[in-house]
């Protein structure tokens, strides 16, 4: 068998098996650009808190702290509400937390369905609630994020707009909301999209592997067809006066439609397969930056928060949340609300300020990359090409990406890039080499993620409709010429 009929025939038995389901990733593709996988953004959730209580409210951190279970390493700690009363959350890297009663000092050992409900209802007020459920994940919680807050307690509505809440079995925050609209659109949506039906079953160990060689077959097939339309087309007509071989019906569309969105297929088919990061291609394995420690004897810990919430107020701003954030050697005090943020560093002083400033910025920029040097360093006021926003359905739009931002650039290995916010001396994105290359190959091709289109929405939305119902078309033509070679072989 020669190159040429292996060529045809891989291309033909691979479209058989995938071309359904490369059809599903268009037609869910086209849906996330409108409606995205639900999530809980720190804005949503900001939103949702009422002020803090200052006459009423509360012990101070550092007894907050002390009441923790012994070997509890803080990395972060806030004062907010739950459940229409006061509570201290402490968070020990990215997966475990804790709750301390920010009035009575008790630390929350159980979050029950009465505690559940208390805190779903004091976040959508006026929402009728139907019942709850105790689970570890479902179609709506898949996400690894949320791992630290296992099991959770999913509480549904009755409500026009309202489908569930998802309470934290840790904290008793809500940490995720899901409205009607995503409940249902979501099956053609995200859920469809990243072969999520495959998730929380007998397979989803293998889940990863599935998603990434099942892409990777989806490459060979729109490659493989590319080559075949090429060698079918001829720059002189057939007899029949056409540049196609295939005179009429499914297998000439196929053939036009090959040529004409075949590209646009393979680039989708390739960059949805880089999102999975498969083997590791975009793990530089340089070390990350080193996270400020916890500065347990400061004195931002000691006070009242009596005290820091009335010297937040005279300033004009009253906090919803606050939050204790190392930064470099010392522990800020931060004002959080939906509108905006103020620090504070000594609350006897109460000076608030908006931001840190450039110089030491980068100063606590350096410190996070030992043994580097900083090339350059800018003061960045607008989006660009590695730094930029999304919209907040979107897979990236839960990131909150400030401006402005302090960018630094070091001399290692890796090339890494850091931006840092000045409302909390933060790290808010990391990039290296491999990173940028996956902004290229993964961003940019799979989602246009360019801002020229994204800032024109009609015309981004216009160009990624018609080139998707191009690879639709293209996947769906593949299906009906694969059904009918199987209908005519079992004759």
């Amino acid at each position: 068998m020669n190159f040429r009929r292996l060529l045809f025939l891989g291309h033909r038995w691979l479209g058989i098996v995938l071309c359904l389901f490369m059809a599903l990733w268009f037609v869910s593709g086209v849906v996330m650009m409108y409606v995205g996988y639900p999530k809980l953004t720190g804005a949503e959730r900001l939103a949702a808190l009422p002020p803090l209580p200052g006459a009423a409210c509360c012990l101070s951190a550092a007894d907050a702290v002390h009441r923790l279970p012994a070997g509890f390493d803080v990395r972060g700690l806030r004062l907010t509400t739950i459940a229409g009363e006061p509570y201290y959350v402490a968070s020990s890297g990215k997966n475990r937390f804790a709750a301390v009663h920010g009035a009575e000092g008790q630390i929350l050992t159980t979050v029950d369905d009465e505690l559940a409900h208390r805190s779903a209802a004091a976040y959508a007020p006026g929402a009728r609630i139907v019942g709850s459920e105790r689970l570890s994940e479902d179609a709506w919680t898949h996400s690894r994020a949320l791992d630290g807050h296992r099991p959770l307690i999913r509480v549904a509505f009755d409500d026009p707009t309202l489908k569930y809440l998802y309470v934290s079995g840790s904290t008793g925050e809500v940490v995720r909301d899901v409205s009607l609209t995503e409940s249902r659109w979501n099956w053609a949506g995200a859920w469809l999209h990243w072969l999520y039906p495959l998730r929380g079953g007998a397979v989803d160990a293998w889940w990863t592997e599935i998603v990434i060689y099942t892409s990777l077959l989806s490459c060979v097939l729109a490659a493989s067809g590319l080559t075949v339309g090429l060698l079918r087309w001829r720059r002189q007509p057939y007899r029949h006066g056409s540049h196609s071989p295939y005179r009429t019906g499914w297998l000439r569309w196929h053939h036009w439609l090959g040529l004409g969105f075949g590209v646009l297929t393979l680039t989708w088919i390739v960059s949805g397969l880089m999102s999975m990061n498969p083997w590791q291609l975009f793990d530089s394995g340089a070390p990350r930056p080193a996270e400020a420690r916890w500065q347990a004897a400061s004195p931002a810990l000691a006070a009242a928060p009596k005290q820091v919430i009335d010297c937040f107020r005279q300033d004009g701003l009253t906090p919803t949340e606050l939050a204790w954030l190392p930064v470099g050697d010392e522990l800020l005090i931060q004002a959080r609300t939906a509108a905006g943020t103020r620090l504070l560093r000594d609350p006897a002083s109460c000076t608030p300020f908006a931001q840190l400033s450039p110089a030491r910025l980068q100063q606590l920029g350096s410190a996070t990359m030992p043994g580097t040097e900083v090339l350059a360093a800018h003061w960045q006021t607008d989006y660009d090409w590695h730094y930029y926003v999304r919209e907040a359905h979107t897979m990236g739009g839960h990131q909150d990406k400030p401006l402005p931002v302090l960018q630094l650039r070091f001399d290692d290995a890796a090339g890494t890039w850091i931006y840092l916010d000045p409302a909390s001396g933060r790290i808010v994105q990391r990039l290296d080499d491999r990173l940028r290359i996956k902004r290229w190959l993964f961003a940019l091709l799979h989602s246009w993620d360019w801002l020229p289109l994204l800032e024109r929405r009609p015309l981004w939305d216009g160009l990624l409709i018609v080139a998707s119902l191009g690879g639709l078309a293209i996947s769906v033509s593949g299906a009906v010429l694969g059904w009918r070679r199987l209908h005519r072989q079992n004759k």
